[in-house]
């Protein structure tokens, strides 16, 4: 038994691929497929199923157009209640693939209806366990996301208690070699505290995981619940989206409208500006959010599906049309390619205005001049406050939230990095049109 695992950095999320007797099973599935087809042929394989651990909320997953394209089966809890063509695969459930057999345990806890898939192969001994979002490497799922989303809906306080009785109990009769392999690792917004590795075994899960400590459930439940990240306005539109089935990836990414060489916009829309924030300083067009996506390091998924609502229509301002297929493609892991207006580029007699740009030197020298806006989350800012005199206004609720800020002085905006406060500063910019807004950017490091 050969297992692959692929990774997408952005939403740190991990998929997987298992290979027996040239047959091949997919885990969580990101949305473009391409990848396992790939693994597929180079081994001379034919796809034969997909498991999906949960709904995920954080992504959208290709598991119906893996079905639509292979003709592989999809395994999933009959609790989820799928709308999709599906075999139920729930608790002591098992079937076997090539020289391989995949057994179901119920493991509610980031989900009512999560499974944990254990995987053993007779050839080669192997014994893995393929964890979803029920336990991670150093951590296990939190509980609160399926309170509002989803056609089963749980409150928080259920579900940890629920994690706390499946990771005491659904995993006792296995060995310390049980290699186990997540659907997350460290900087999913699905958990909170995720070690960098990619996998562990049960053993070491036992020994390092705080999940596995003795413990009561009431402390169990404490820790768990305890400053959990924020959650992301498309979360339960995604779990409704992996309900059902998403369309196929590429239809969807090619029916996105373009125009090029655009001097202004039709609509009043939410306008996503995804270039650098120098190039969106100099010259955007009124109103633009600045979300960048210059690379990998930058998270558009998280946080063009925090700030627009799910069914929101925007324009998508990009750079060049080197960018467009990349960036479309990152767009559609959370379900919103269909949610663009266009992709437009800039023309060259468009209607710019420019973003002022922060005199430092006085700034340090006389913070009290400014209202100081700190859009890093609740936690963030309670663990560190940089400035003494800020207030903290999330970028996740920035939109609805920025009406309360003073306007008395200029503002100026800072996060932990750069990264964040240049969609902030963009943000409250739109709202406070004429009002001097400054984003403090990577400066914030001398501070």
């Amino acid at each position: 038994m050969k297992i692959k695992q692929f990774k997408d950095a952005p939403l740190a999320h991990y998929s997987y691929a298992i290979l027996s007797e040239k047959k091949v099973i997919v885990v969580d599935p990101s949305r473009n497929p391409l990848a396992y087809y790939q693994f597929a042929e180079e081994n001379q394989a034919e796809i034969v199923a997909v498991l999906e651990t949960h709904p995920h909320a954080d992504f959208v997953s290709g598991h119906l157009q893996i079905h639509e394209e292979t003709g592989a089966s999809i395994y999933v809890s009959e609790m989820v209640g799928a709308d999709y063509p599906h075999h139920a695969f729930d608790d002591g459930v098992e079937f076997e693939f090539g020289s391989a057999t995949v057994k179901a345990f119920h493991t509610p806890g980031h989900s009512p209806d999560g499974i944990t898939f254990y995987v053993t192969d007779k050839n080669s001994n192997t014994k893995a366990l393929f964890t979803g979002d029920t336990l991670f490497i150093g951590d296990v799922g939190r509980p609160d996301l399926r309170e509002k989303a989803g056609n089963m809906k749980a409150k928080r306080q259920e579900l940890a208690e629920a994690m706390y009785q499946s990771i005491q109990h659904k995993f006792t009769d296995l060995a310390d070699d049980v290699l186990v392999y997540p659907a997350h690792g460290a900087g999913s917004l699905c958990g909170k505290n995720m070690s960098d590795a990619a996998s562990s075994t049960l053993g070491n899960e036992r020994t390092g995981n705080w999940a596995f400590k003795e413990q009561t459930q009431e402390e169990f439940v404490s820790e768990i619940l305890k400053d959990q990240p924020f959650i992301p306005s498309y979360f339960g539109f995604n779990v409704d989206i992996n309900k059902k089935g998403a369309p196929n990836f590429k239809s969807s990414i090619y029916s996105v409208p373009m125009k090029l060489y655009v001097d202004s916009v039709e609509k009043q829309l939410a306008i996503i500006d995804v270039r650098d924030e120098a190039d969106f300083k100099k010259g955007h067009f009124k109103g633009s959010f600045n979300i960048m996506a210059r690379s990998e390091s930058d998270k558009i998924e998280t946080w063009l599906g925090a700030i627009i609502q799910p069914n929101e229509q925007f324009y998508l301002v990009v750079e060049n049309v080197s960018q467009i297929d990349s960036i479309l493609h990152r767009i559609a892991k959370i379900g919103y390619e269909q949610q663009i207006e266009k992709v437009i580029t800039i023309g060259q007699n468009a209607e710019l205005v420019t973003a002022e740009v922060l005199d430092l030197a006085a700034f340090k020298s006389n913070k009290e001049n400014y209202n100081i806006v700190d859009i890093r989350s609740e936690s963030e800012h309670n663990n560190e406050v940089k400035f003494d005199s800020a207030k903290n206004f999330p970028l996740n609720d920035l939109r609805s939230s920025a009406k309360k800020i003073k306007t008395n002085q200029p503002i100026v905006v800072h996060c932990a990095g750069g990264y964040r406060s240049a969609a902030g500063a963009s943000i409250i910019q739109a709202e406070f049109p004429d009002q001097m807004v400054y984003d403090l950017s990577t400066a914030i490091g001398d501070f």
